[in-house]
């Protein structure tokens, strides 16, 4: 009989290429959501993070839980109500699924959570972080201590639970990729800042198979990076981009006080930078990238 994966936030870029890749291998897909709608051949349950409900259903018919939910980290400035709306669908959502496990008889052998490499700061520079550096102190590093926090309660009713520390995914309909291709389609693409604060990204596809491998691989527990082999800097991206595109880079890098103007503290996302190392992933599994390759990556995802 064929197994069930319940999925928070599928409906987004990620969760859609993930219900496709292992609908492929023969999972069910199942998707709690804000607005039930009706999606084919994935059955969907109703949850209200505000009012505390979910529909119990989807606890007691899953095998497994990818827990994806959370609002777009760049995509509104950072008020304070924003900065709410970031933390508490992160850790409310997650709050809300660790009480359902506990109160619901279910058969969830693992639970796969997102979080993000913003655990070590919104910019440190060239210094290599592995899983055991340290965290950081401003708002994104917060954001994700607390995210991490309420998983840690999934995993203390006993089940296996794997956070993966989520770098830049590219791909080709959403996330950073369409953004930073836009200017430079244009003829008018130029590194940002220095150029020189690193990006450490991830294909789509490879961050998709890392979920898909973490459900049923027993051994894979705790945190993980996810990111590609080889973090690159932003001036690096952005000639690559160009590359791939076949278009020029003209211009003088964007300084950084325009983007500070545009964005406010939210420019940190892309006037920062992290050197994150994915070392858990490469010295303790067998864990094969398709796309560790930065221009290979590009061509798949543009051409």
């Amino acid at each position: 009989m064929s197994q069930t994966v319940l999925i928070t936030g599928g409906t987004g870029s990620i969760g859609r290429r993930l219900t496709y890749l292992l609908q492929k291998q023969g999972f069910q897909i199942s998707l709690l959501s804000r607005s039930p709608k009706n999606i084919p051949n994935v059955t969907v349950y109703q949850w209200n993070l505000k009012k505390g409900q979910l529909d119990s259903e989807a606890i007691t018919t899953a095998d497994y839980i990818i827990h994806l939910a959370g609002e777009g980290i760049a995509d509104a400035r950072w008020t304070d109500e924003r900065k709410d709306e970031i933390l508490s669908s992160r850790t409310q959502s997650t709050q809300l699924l660790a009480k359902a496990l506990q109160e619901t008889s279910h058969n969830v052998k693992a639970f796969i959570g997102a979080s993000a490499i913003g655990f070590y700061g919104g910019d440190t520079n060239d210094r290599p972080l592995t899983e055991t550096s340290e965290g950081g102190t401003d708002f994104m590093a917060q954001v994700v201590r607390a995210w991490e926090r309420s998983e840690d309660q999934v995993a203390a009713l006993g089940i296996r639970t794997v956070k993966f520390r989520i770098g830049v995914v590219l791909m080709a309909d959403g996330g950073a990729l369409p953004k930073l291709a836009q200017p430079i389609r244009l003829g008018a693409g130029a590194p940002i800042g220095s150029g020189q604060q690193y990006i450490s990204w991830i294909h789509l596809d490879d961050l998709c198979q890392l979920f898909i491998t973490a459900l049923t691989d027993e051994s894979w527990q705790g945190v993980y990076n996810a990111v590609a082999p080889g973090p690159v800097t932003n001036e690096a991206m952005t000639r690559a981009i160009a590359n791939v595109l076949n278009r020029p880079m003209l211009l003088p890098n964007i300084p950084e006080f325009a983007i500070k103007l545009l964005y406010g503290e939210m420019a940190i996302v892309v006037t920062g930078g992290n050197y994150v190392l994915n070392k858990r992933i490469t010295e303790e599994t067998s864990f094969n990238y398709k796309f560790s390759d930065l221009t290979n990556a590009l061509e798949d995802l543009m051409k």
